[in-house]
C-alpha cells in the first residue's frame, strides 16, 4: 500500500487552524434530550493527534458524525454530550455539530465541503472507522488543503496493511457474525493471504449446509450455498464447527453435533469446537479476528465467543481484532487490554483487508502537500 502522509508532513502548524475529522460515534444511553456517553474510548483515542497539533501551536476544530440521522438535526444525535467530554479531555478544542445533520455529508456535496473548510488551513483525518466512506468530510478537504493522517489512522493503516503484505506465519483469520453475504469479498481476499480460516457465528450454517448438513431453523443464506461450496474447494484449510449449542424446537437449551433437527436453532459453537478453534489460534503467529462465535449477548450462548477471546488473549501470536462486535465482546470479557491491536473500525478494517486501500487513505495521498 502506497505511503499516506502523516502529521510530520504538514510542516509548521503554529498559528494554523486545523480541521480534524474524528470518529466520535460513541455508544450513548438515556433519554433523547439527556443522553450520556456509555464509553468514551473513541474520544480518548483521538487525543494523541489533538495533543500533537495543539502542543505545536495549532488551533484544532474537530468534526464527527454520531449515529444515523437522516440529513437533518435530531436531538438524540446532538454532539453536546461529546462536546462536554472533549472539553474535559482537551480544553479549548472546538467540536462542530453532527456532520450528518446535513445531507451533504453522506452525499459528498461540494457545497458542504466548501462550508466545512471555510477558514481552515489544514486537514487531518483520524477517523479510521469512517475512512471506508466516500463522504464529504473524508474525501473533500484533501482536494484543496494540506492534509495528513492522524496517529490513529496512521497506526490502523500500518497494522492492517502489514496483515495483507507481510504477516508472520502461520496467519489465521477467525471470522464470525451473522451473514456470509456480508463477508464474501473479505473471505476471498483473506484466502489469498492466510494459511487457514476459522468460521463460526451465524455464517457457519451456510457453510455447513454447503457440506450437506441439516441446519434446522438456524440462520442460513440459501442463495450463498453454492458460493460456500466453491470457497470450501480452495486449497487453504477452512475450519468449521463440529458441535453446536442452541435451542431445540420447544425453545429449550440444547447441544448438537453438526446435524441440527427440524426446529432447532444454532446460536453458538459448542465446547468441542471452541477447543479446536483454540488449538488453531494457539499454533498461529498472526491472528485476525472479526465477528463473534455466537449470540454472546445472551449468557447461554456466550461460551464460544468467550473461549475464542481468551485464546486471543493467551496466544503468543500477534493479535488483531477488527472492531465492531468482536471488540465489544472483548470489552465484555475484560480482555481488550490483552490484544496487540483492537481496530476502531469494523467495516473499515474488513474493507482495507479486502481491497488494500480505503477512500479516506486515497484522498490523503492526493492532497496538495503530497509530492
Amino acid at each position: 500500500m502506497a505511503r499516506v502522509p502523516v502529521l510530520e508532513d504538514l510542516g509548521d502548524v503554529a498559528g494554523k487552524r486545523v480541521l480534524v475529522r474524528t470518529d466520535f460515534n460513541v455508544p450513548m444511553h438515556g433519554a433523547d434530550d439527556a443522553r450520556e456517553i456509555s464509553d468514551d474510548f473513541r474520544i480518548r483515542a483521538a487525543l494523541p493527534t489533538i495533543e500533537w497539533l495543539t502542543s505545536r501551536g495549532a488551533t484544532v476544530v474537530c468534526a464527527s458524525h454520531l449515529g444515523r440521522p437522516k440529513g437533518s438535526p435530531e436531538a438524540k444525535y446532538s454532539m453536546d454530550p461529546i462536546r462536554r467530554r472533549l472539553a474535559e479531555l482537551a480544553p479549548g478544542v472546538e467540536l462542530l455539530e453532527n456532520l450528518r445533520f446535513d445531507a451533504g455529508e453522506e452525499g459528498n456535496s461540494p457545497g458542504f465541503v466548501a462550508n466545512l473548510v471555510k477558514g481552515i488551513d489544514m486537514y487531518v483525518n483520524d477517523a479510521f472507522g469512517a475512512a471506508h466512506r466516500s463522504h464529504a468530510s473524508i474525501v473533500g478537504p484533501p482536494r484543496t488543503l494540506p492534509s495528513a493522517a492522524g496517529r490513529l489512522l496512521e497506526r490502523e493503516a500500518e497494522i492492517l496493511g502489514s496483515l495483507r503484505e507481510s504477516p508472520k506465519r502461520p496467519f489465521v483469520a477467525v471470522l464470525g457474525g451473522a451473514k456470509v453475504s456480508d463477508k464474501i469479498g473479505v473471505i476471498e481476499a483473506l484466502l489469498r493471504v492466510v494459511d487457514s480460516l476459522v468460521i463460526g457465528g451465524g455464517m457457519c450454517f451456510t457453510f455447513l449446509a454447503a457440506k450437506g448438513y441439516p441446519v434446522g431453523d438456524s440462520l442460513c443464506e440459501l442463495d450463498q450455498i453454492a458460493t460456500c461450496k466453491k470457497l470450501l474447494e480452495n486449497s487453504k484449510p477452512i475450519y468449521l464447527p463440529e458441535d453446536i449449542n442452541g435451542l431445540d424446537a420447544s425453545g429449550q437449551f440444547a447441544s448438537y453435533g453438526v446435524r441440527l433437527p427440524d426446529g432447532a436453532k444454532g446460536l453458538d459453537i459448542g465446547p468441542g469446537t471452541a477447543g479446536a478453534f483454540t488449538d488453531v489460534i494457539m499454533d498461529a503467529r498472526t491472528v485476525f479476528w472479526n465477528g463473534p462465535m455466537g449470540m454472546f449477548e445472551d449468557a447461554r450462548f456466550a461460551a464460544g465467543t468467550r473461549t475464542v477471546a481468551e485464546a486471543m488473549a493467551a496466544t503468543k501470536a500477534f493479535t488483531v481484532v477488527g472492531g465492531g462486535d468482536s471488540a465489544a465482546a472483548l470489552a465484555t470479557f475484560n480482555l481488550d487490554d490483552e490484544i496487540d491491536h483492537v481496530s476502531t473500525g469494523g467495516g473499515a478494517s474488513l474493507e482495507l483487508l479486502e481491497l488494500g486501500d480505503l477512500p479516506g487513505l486515497a484522498a490523503l495521498r492526493g492532497a496538495p502537500n503530497v509530492k
